[in-house]
């Protein structure tokens, strides 16, 4: 079973480098001009849930988590794709390489600059001078485009295909579009949207096609936008916040500079701060510079207060809840929660809703996938079998002969 990824994406200059940083245990380099991010870097963000070691009382030793008062933090992979510029899909820039990356991701994040203060090529313009409204716009426009290309590549093909060996158009489009996170039920679905005539598909037009390249990504890939820089934003920018919302995205006002900052003076115990808490608390040992407790009290008063939090931890978990995943907690024994090792609760996967006992045996290696003979519920204690649906927070064993 393929693992879920996050990408982040948007043009260049955005923030959206120092937002990947501070939302992920990696370090993309940050700087000031288009192309920074050239290749696009892996990294892994988490998600905050309810630990099972309160359930049980027990103490856990996570291995691929983490787990601070309770609260796991459950990672997912995430892919920061380079700045994408207007007309990618005609190769421009460094067009296509950006799309493909794209391929890998289920669900997005698009960094748009709250501020107005880049234009749209990710050149620094005076704040407010840029509508950020063209960017969803171009973002959309360029994903869509992409879709629609590889679609009628062999668009002639497909349908004589469809046509003559009644084959489905469905099946067939899936198979086309293979390896971009695109299923066969999101183009079901697309085309019953737009209400397209499955038994010839030769009269569909190339506006038809347009639109349904566009529902099939609003299907296969949703978005949520990071309104970033917020900070620095007018109040006539932040008010278009809720036009963008109206277009059907969640918008979150977001500081990806400030979440950084905080999370490296946590890291030095210059302050207490979790990812997502709305204030911090100072380390009295650890005594701060004018120039740091300035730059701790704009973030209090410009960001946390008036926002609730950096919006980081939240575009993280919004966009997680869009691919409507549960977590679960493999375990070797049932009894005292552990692996082999002796380590208890140690690993917390993300599956999507609907995986059942196998899923699970599969995602913690091929092997007992290919083994699987049942399966344990560590709460009941019941013996369930492999196509037992699974729930948010169970804690399974999986016995198998491998």
């Amino acid at each position: 079973m393929s693992s879920m990824i996050i990408g982040i994406v948007g043009k260049p200059n955005v923030g959206k480098s120092t937002f990947f940083n501070a939302a992920t245990d990696a370090h993309a380099e940050i700087a000031n001009y288009p192309f920074t991010t050239i290749e696009a870097n892996k990294g892994v963000m988490y998600v905050r849930k309810p630990c099972p070691c309160q359930d049980f009382q027990v103490t856990c030793t996570p291995h691929n988590s983490e787990c601070r008062n309770g609260t796991r933090y459950v990672p997912i992979e995430a892919i920061d794709v380079a700045g994408l510029v207007p007309d990618a899909f005609k190769g421009k820039g460094l067009g296509n390489q950006f799309l493909d990356d794209l391929r890998q991701a289920h669900a997005l994040i698009h960094i748009v600059d709250a501020s107005g203060g880049t234009d749209a090529e990710g050149i620094p313009v005076p704040t407010g001078s840029y509508d950020p409204l063209q960017d969803i716009d171009f973002l959309e426009k360029e994903i869509t485009y992409w879709l629609k290309a590889i679609i009628k590549k062999s668009w002639e093909n497909t349908a004589r295909k469809c046509q003559m060996e009644g084959k489905h158009i469905e099946r067939l489009l899936a198979e086309q579009l293979t390896g971009l996170g695109i299923r066969e039920e999101h183009i079901y679905h697309a085309i019953k949207q737009g209400n397209l005539n499955t038994e010839k598909p030769s009269t569909w037009s190339d506006e038809e096609l347009l639109q349904l390249s566009n529902t099939i990504r609003e299907i296969s890939k949703p978005m949520i936008i990071a309104y970033n820089k917020i900070d620095k934003a007018t109040d006539a920018c932040i008010n278009k916040k809720e036009v963008i919302e109206k277009k059907g995205y969640p918008v979150i006002p977001t500081s990806a500079e400030s979440e950084l900052a905080l999370t490296h003076a946590a890291d030095h115990e210059f302050i207490h701060y979790k990812p997502g808490d709305n204030h911090f608390t100072l380390n009295d040992e650890k005594p701060l510079s004018d120039q740091q407790k300035q730059g701790l009290d704009y973030i209090q008063t410009k960001v946390l207060d008036r926002f609730g939090s950096t919006g980081i931890q939240r575009c993280i978990e919004e966009a997680v809840a869009m691919l409507d995943l549960i977590v679960v907690y493999p375990v070797e024994d049932e009894h005292h929660l552990t692996d082999k090792e002796g380590r208890i609760l140690p690993d917390a996967y993300f599956l999507p809703k609907g995986s059942t006992a196998k899923d699970l045996a599969y995602k913690v290696h091929t092997d007992i996938g290919d083994h699987f003979i049942r399966a344990i519920d560590a709460r009941t204690k019941r013996v369930i079998g492999s196509d037992h649906e699974l729930n948010d927070g169970d804690v399974i064993t999986i016995i198998s002969n491998a």
